[in-house]
C-alpha cells in the first residue's frame, strides 16, 4: 500500500472531498510486509487468504529462497503469466529447458541461460524482468544483479557456507523444510522465534516460510491443473 499526494488542479473535475488520511512513521513501516496484496500470487497463507510477492519494484530487490526447484518454477511460471521476463542462470538445463519448450513462450518470456551467461536484460517498467539463480550450493556472484524493475531470485537447495552471507543481503528469504541443525542455523542468522525454528523441519512439501526483517508468513503453494501437469506435485526434494 501506498501513500500518494492528490492532485487538485489536474484536469477534469474535482471529486468528493475527503478527510485526509494521515499515518506515523511507526505505520508506514508496518505497511512494509514482503507478502501482500499486489503482484505474483504465490499461495495461501495460513487463513487460506491468497499470498503474493512484490516481484516488479522499481529498486533492486534481493530474494534468496532455501528450498526446491518445483517451487521455484511455480514462482518463474507465475511471473512468466503476468507480463514478467525471466531469465533462468542454471547448470540445469534440462529441467528448465524442458519448462520452456513446454510453455512455447519464447525468450521474450523465459530463456535459459549457462552459469555465467546471462546478457544484460535491459529491465524497464514497462518490461520487469525476474532472474531465476539456480546455480547449485555455491552460485558465484553474478553477471547480472538486481536493479530497478529487475529482482534476482537466487536458489539454494540446502543450507551452505554462502547462505549466511546470501541471507545478510537479501530483502526477502524463503525457506522451506530443512534439517533440524539447518534450521537453527538459518533461525539464529534470521532471529526467528524458537516455535519457527522448531517448525522448519516439520513443513509439509510446498510450505514456505517468508522472512523479511521482522515479518514471518507461512504460505502453501498450491499448484494448478496446468502447473501440475507441467512439474508434477508438489515437492522438496528433486
Amino acid at each position: 500500500m501506498t501513500a500518494l499526494d492528490v492532485v487538485r488542479g489536474g484536469f477534469g473535475l474535482i471529486g468528493p472531498r475527503h478527510g485526509r488520511h494521515g499515518l506515523t512513521p511507526d505505520q508506514v513501516d508496518a505497511l512494509t510486509l514482503p507478502i501482500g496484496d499486489d503482484g505474483v500470487v504465490i499461495g495461501v497463507d495460513a487463513e487460506s487468504r491468497a499470498a503474493t510477492l512484490g516481484l516488479n519494484r522499481p529498486t533492486p530487490y534481493d530474494i534468496l529462497f532455501i528450498g526446491g526447484l518445483w517451487t521455484a518454477q511455480v514462482i518463474a511460471l507465475r511471473a512468466a503469466a503476468i507480463g514478467t521476463r525471466v531469465a533462468v542462470e542454471t547448470g540445469r538445463a534440462g529441467a528448465w529447458g524442458r519448462l520452456v519448450q513446454a510453455l512455447g513462450v519464447g525468450p521474450s518470456g523465459m530463456a535459459v541461460h549457462e552459469v555465467g551467461r546471462v546478457p544484460p536484460q535491459g529491465a524497464s517498467a514497462g518490461s520487469p524482468v525476474l532472474v531465476v539463480r539456480d546455480c547449485g550450493m555455491r552460485p558465484p556472484r553474478g553477471r547480472v544483479v538486481a536493479g530497478p524493475w529487475q529482482s534476482v531470485l537466487t536458489v539454494l537447495p540446502y543450507l551452505s557456507p554462502v547462505a549466511p552471507r546470501l541471507m545478510r543481503q537479501a530483502r526477502l528469504v524463503g525457506v522451506q523444510r530443512v534439517s533440524p541443525d539447518e534450521a537453527t542455523l538459518i533461525g539464529r542468522e534470521l532471529g526467528l522465534p524458537g516455535a519457527d525454528v522448531d517448525s522448519l523441519p516439520t513443513l509439509a512439501d510446498g510450505v514456505t516460510l517468508w522472512c523479511a526483517d521482522r515479518d514471518r508468513q507461512y504460505v502453501m503453494t498450491q499448484a494448478t491443473d496446468a502447473e501440475t501437469g507441467l512439474l508434477g506435485a508438489a515437492r522438496r526434494m528433486d
